[in-house]
């Protein structure tokens, strides 16, 4: 009995999410002929994935308005040059990306990152702090990675054409990344040093 509602579930599932496909891909359609209206329907649709993205790369909120705010100009300027309208988010994460990492490079030229000022306290901004903060020992490409997977809740498959690399390399990097995570909090126990 269970067996045909669960597939029936999946039936449903499935037709929601092409039904879904189909709507974004008729967004991006229109706002590639110049519609205004479908084009800020499909930011406002992506403001508050964009954020999530930008909070686990940036710490300070004027830096995140930035880059979502260049992200935004970005994708109006270059929509057109998106080759397959069912990836619009996969592509405009990838530019939020680069935008964000733009920002970094431009702190580090600039100023001492221990002189950078904390940014204001926000209670939901506690989580991704903390996760920044667990993250820290990780080369910066890996913890782009597991910002995407663990913050931004992203599968494999859409990291792997966000950073342009191979899923196998993406799912290596978890692993990897993981492991020397593992490898911290087992010697801050040692220590004692784990709060």
């Amino acid at each position: 009995a269970g067996q045909p509602v669960s597939a029936a579930i999946t039936a449903i599932l499935k037709a929601s999410i092409r039904k879904e496909t189909k709507r974004v891909e008729l967004l991006v359609k229109k706002a590639k002929k110049g519609n205004a209206e479908a084009f800020i329907a499909l930011m406002e649709e992506n403001k508050q994935s964009m954020y999530k993205v930008a909070k686990g790369f940036l710490r300070n909120q004027e830096d995140v308005a930035d880059a979502m705010a260049e992200t935004v100009l970005n994708c109006y300027e270059k929509i057109g040059s998106l080759k397959q309208n069912a990836y619009f988010k996969t592509w405009m994460i990838r530019i939020l990306i680069n935008n964000c990492k733009d920002i970094l490079k431009k702190q580090k030229q600039t100023i001492p990152t221990d002189e950078i000022p904390e940014s204001e306290y926000h209670e939901e901004d506690d989580g991704i702090q903390e996760f920044q903060e667990l993250i820290e020992p990780l080369k910066e490409q890996d913890r782009s990675i597991f910002t995407l997977y663990y913050v931004y809740e992203m599968k494999i498959k859409e990291i792997a054409a966000c950073m342009e690399m191979k899923e196998t390399t993406v799912a290596t990097r978890l692993k990897r990344g993981r492991e020397i995570l593992r490898g911290e909090i087992t010697a801050g126990q040692e220590k004692g040093g784990l709060r």
